[in-house]
């Protein structure tokens, strides 16, 4: 029970490594917050973990749309008291293809789920974790961050954007006792 009286926000948590997080932190004691675009994968998630004797709500919502994430937060805090560690696990990629092939809606929505979600859960739980001086970050990239493949030009880059952000997060916010 390494993570007995935690709370935890796993994003994208409705399926794939996100669940198999949120079922990880479930089973370590942590009450979880399963967050995902999928309302029904968010639930389903949730109510395996209250099934297998664990604590755990959904919220779902879109990492990308700031309201949506403060409301992620604002749920942790208000259902279950606290919050000590947000997964930025919500991840999408395109076809492997040319990285002309690739259309601006596709790239934008790469970048806003890979790297926009970093600002947006940093802008509302990082004054929580502030005035507690305790907290943790744990992002979830990929090699293709550090060793691209062609095809994936625009993933490789948002993932290489996740390491260097998390990376610069660390250092700055290392001072108020917050790990990244």
């Amino acid at each position: 029970m390494r993570l007995a009286n935690k709370v935890a926000v796993v994003t994208g948590a409705g399926s794939g490594f996100g669940e198999g997080i949120a079922l990880r932190f479930a089973h370590e004691g942590a009450k979880v917050v399963v967050n995902d675009i999928d309302a029904a994968a968010a639930t389903r998630v949730a109510r395996a973990i209250v099934d297998a004797g664990g604590q755990a709500s959904a919220q779902p919502g879109d990492v990308t749309k700031d309201a949506d994430v403060a409301a992620l937060v604002a749920h942790a805090l208000a259902t279950h008291g606290d919050l000590h560690v947000v997964v930025n696990n919500a991840g999408v990629t395109h076809r492997n293809q040319p990285m002309l092939d690739v259309a601006e809606a596709e790239f934008d929505r790469i970048y806003a789920v890979n790297v926009k979600s970093l600002f947006l859960t940093a802008r509302h739980a990082v004054p929580h974790f502030r005035r507690k001086r305790d907290g943790v970050f744990v992002t979830i990239a990929s090699t293709a961050g550090v060793r691209p493949r062609p095809g994936l030009t625009w993933y490789n880059g948002s993932k290489g954007a996740a390491i260097v952000t998390s990376r610069s997060m660390a250092a700055e916010l290392a001072p108020h006792n917050v790990r990244v």
